[in-house]
């Protein structure tokens, strides 16, 4: 049965036409099987610091078998490991059965080389207990987090919470060990639970109790009893029981509860709870979605204003690269905090500051000026860039990008208002080419006017009658030293007595606005495919680089559409490649993933434009797996300065470690040329290599 998986099998083996036909056995359990093939140590080393799933030891150069172990053993690495002996070899290497001397979940020894089935039955085997291990490690992770984190929710709250083994007590908290009147934990050691349960009859029938959870029924976990203090008093309670885990060993916890009303106490510090970010200790997002609809809803009914700051931390991607994610942490922190005291200061009583998300905040105010609005933003922006950041010794600053968005009677819903806020955001980006540090109030005029409409109209125009016009520009591979990869801008020229040229940045607000994204997407690919189709008439190689929406993200046609623009430039894979924003994909990250997968499958490459300008950069492309990724501008402005130099080189380490190539764009002058060279990027692009041009040219090869 064929599984949807894949396969990166290390073979180090000097018959590369047997490994290729392992590949091909392969083939029919797993959708890709990616080979390695080696037959000396250095290759080895150099290999093993790439991520493989089982390793196939035939005949070495320099290596034996217990050599190729011991190399395995000394990186520490999880690598299941078969041995591959011709027949006489694997004879002696073998029991007296003829079965392998050696065969648990990390190690075969011996297989007969000549017995194909046995040896794909064995890779498969070892690399579905490699995942099982990995999977185990994941949880067993996770269960150690989660039992950290309940032990110190536990010790730390105001509940009665303790955990019995067998009826006896091995932990409580101080809430418990108060509610019984014992002064330490030690006290309490190894009482049995029933001694704090008062009357035979009550005793009698929580051992029952007791015994049925312990056998796993699951049906009562509560019971109603009257307690006993130690100093004999008694009062009624009533428990809980649930299983858990201390240091990794399953115990029984149980909470006692004096009566309704520590229970509605409880649930109500739990909700608080849910409300609070846990890093920071402010306002988390749902405690703002909340607080937002509920001035919503007085605004609609006109008994109040409401003013909504979205506060986007800028240069988190340089912060994550130079001090990792305890610079992000201690970065937001302290923001957090600088936050919280600004409202105090400046006695905004009806105010609510909240984590939005990893690098975001809001305030919600009530009742502020349009004038009040911009002058707090000036003030939010500049407490933000004097803060200074300690991170282990090192210091760090950032700024924030602003978006102040007014909520009246006649705004729309909540939803809206946050979308405003982010195309205010995205307006900052534009104005300031990704750098930040500005605030921008959302004018609804602005986005509703009769210049739109017009605008609307030409967009239209434009696609049903082919008036957009494509540039490209060249990429110089430093691979293959060629500059016959393209990237593809849109341009809108309007009929006006200026010759106007309109950028997307111009546009796409609109374009969006009228459901128009999708469209213009589709029109770039159609026309941009045709365009590079007569270049690869003359020069095969040559292909695209095209941007498209967010809308074409989440499109589930798009592979369709892409797969038959490919076949019909030639089919292969990388004469497209397909870019969307980091901030896109990081929004839909799920649906990228699908996405991503389903255009590999049809031979499109894929490509995270503006790649670095989150924490999380890294990540999301390891997580989305694209072929190549473009630098945002700010790593490249300022690439003359060492400390940026270095920021560089570390985010192209740490992307090219997960297999993904770097496109550093932006390349405007002979200084940032002669540093791109060292910075460990493939692709190099930029106005002092070639400008962009209205036809596709590809140079002449040396």
């Amino acid at each position: 049965m064929r599984t949807q998986s894949v396969l990166n099998l290390l073979v180090i083996d000097d018959d590369q036409l047997y490994a290729e036909r392992l590949v091909e056995l392969l083939g029919s359990y797993y959708d890709n099987v990616n080979l390695g093939l080696l037959d000396d140590k250095e290759e080895l080393l150099k290999s093993l610091r790439q991520s493989w799933d089982v390793l196939v030891f035939g005949q070495a150069y320099d290596m034996s078998f217990t050599d190729v172990v011991g190399v395995v053993q000394e990186q520490s690495i999880d690598l299941p490991t078969i041995c591959l002996m011709n027949k006489e070899a694997a004879a002696n290497a073998q029991n007296e059965d003829g079965l392998p001397a050696v065969m648990n979940s990390t190690m075969v020894k011996a297989l007969c080389v000549e017995q194909e089935m046995a040896v794909v039955m064995a890779i498969c085997l070892q690399h579905e207990s490699l995942r099982c291990r990995q999977q185990l490690k994941t949880l067993r992770h996770v269960l150690s987090e989660a039992e950290q984190r309940a032990n110190v929710l536990i010790k730390n709250s105001k509940s009665a919470v303790a955990y019995i083994d067998q009826g006896i007590h091995i932990f409580a908290n101080d809430p418990y060990l108060q509610l019984f009147g014992f002064e330490a934990m030690n006290d309490i050691i190894g009482i049995p639970v029933i001694d704090l349960i008062a009357g035979g009859d009550n005793v009698k029938a929580f051992k029952q109790f007791l015994r049925q959870f312990d056998k796993g029924s699951r049906k009562d976990v509560e019971f109603n009893f009257e307690s006993k203090r130690k100093d004999g008093s008694t009062f009624e309670a009533k428990l809980q029981l649930a299983s858990a885990t201390l240091d990794g060993e399953p115990v029984t916890q149980i909470i006692i509860q004096q009566n309704n009303s520590n229970s509605a106490e409880v649930a109500k510090r739990l909700a608080e709870a849910e409300r609070k970010d846990s890093l920071t200790g402010i306002h988390n997002r749902r405690s703002f979605e909340e607080q937002l609809a509920a001035l919503y809803q007085q605004a609609k009914q006109g008994a109040s204003t409401a003013g909504l700051f979205y506060i986007q931390l800028d240069n988190v991607g340089k912060i994550r690269s130079s001090l990792g994610l305890q610079g992000i942490d201690a970065t937001v922190k302290q923001v957090a905090y600088a936050l919280d005291k600004l409202v105090t200061d400046e006695i905004l009583e009806e105010s609510h500051v909240s984590r939005f998300s990893d690098t975001v905040f809001t305030i919600l105010v009530e009742n502020q000026s349009t004038a009040n609005l911009e002058k707090l933003a000036k003030k939010i922006g500049s407490t933000i860039s004097e803060l200074f950041i300690e991170v282990d010794k090192r210091t760090t600053n950032t700024t924030a990008s602003i978006a102040i968005v007014k909520i009246e009677k006649n705004t729309p819903e909540p939803r809206v208002v946050l979308e405003r806020a982010i195309d205010a955001i995205n307006q900052i980006m534009i104005e300031t080419s990704n750098h930040g540090g500005r605030y921008h109030l959302y004018d609804a005029s602005e986005h509703a006017n009769s210049d739109d409409h017009a605008l609307a109209e030409s967009l239209v125009d434009a696609i049903a009658n082919n008036r957009f016009e494509l540039l490209f520009q060249p990429i110089y591979d430093i691979n293959h030293d060629r500059s016959d990869f393209f990237e593809v801008y849109l341009r809108l020229p309007l009929a006006d007595a200026d010759n106007t040229i309109l950028t997307p940045d111009q546009f796409m607000a609109v374009a969006k606005a009228h459901n128009l994204l999708e469209k213009i997407d589709r029109w770039i690919l159609i026309n941009a495919c045709k365009k590079i189709n007569d270049v690869r008439k003359s020069h095969p190689e040559a292909r695209l680089l095209v941007q498209l929406t967010n809308a074409s993200l989440i499109d589930k046609k798009l592979p369709s559409v892409a797969s038959q623009l490919i076949n019909a430039v030639g089919g292969k894979a990388g004469a497209l490649t397909l870019q969307f924003n980091e901030n896109d994909i990081a929004d839909h990250l799920t649906v990228s993933k699908s996405q991503f997968t389903a255009l590999n499958q049809v031979n499109c490459q894929l490509c995270i434009n503006n790649f670095g300008s989150s924490a999380k950069s890294v990540e999301v492309a390891n997580f989305v797996q694209p072929d190549m990724v473009r630098l945002a501008r700010s790593y490249v402005e300022g690439i003359d300065t060492p400390e940026n130099l270095e920021t560089v080189k570390s985010l192209i380490v740490r992307t090219n470690e997960i297999g993904v190539d770097v496109l550093m764009p932006y390349i405007e002058d002979a200084a940032t040329m002669s540093v791109a060279w060292s910075v460990g990027a493939r692709y190099l692009q930029g106005f002092y290599l070639e400008a962009p041009s209205n036809s596709i040219k590809v140079a002449s090869e040396s």
